[in-house]
């Protein structure tokens, strides 16, 4: 079983709503400061600069604790119509969109 397989499952085992989550493929090193970036810049810039919310929800485990994953995952992916939510899909792919909400779920990196 892969480092990230392991995670997966054992955050899955304490958050229930990773429990919805497919395993998730790590992304590159590289990738994953990219991605920690766009979180931390653009999704901060409506959900707070330490995703303790602001225009946007907060994005801390305790607020996404009772979300299904998979719909966070959409949301990331699709955007929700009729809010400030805007789709990402052009700028990451829903693996990563999972990666993400792997790890808001778990504690979002510095």
């Amino acid at each position: 079983m892969s480092n990230s397989t392991t995670t997966v499952s054992l955050l899955a085992a304490l958050l229930p709503g990773l429990a919805a989550l497919p395993a998730v493929a790590e992304p590159s090193a590289a990738r994953q400061k990219e991605l920690i970036h766009l979180v931390r810049q653009d999704c901060g810039s409506c959900h707070g600069m330490t995703l303790q919310g602001g225009l946007g929800p907060a994005l801390l485990p305790a607020n996404l604790a009772d979300k299904p994953a998979e719909s966070l995952v959409a949301t990331i992916v699709h955007g929700r119509p009729g809010t400030p939510m805007p789709p990402w899909h052009r700028f990451l792919a829903e693996d990563e969109a999972r990666w993400i909400v792997a790890k808001l779920m778990a504690g979002f990196p510095e």
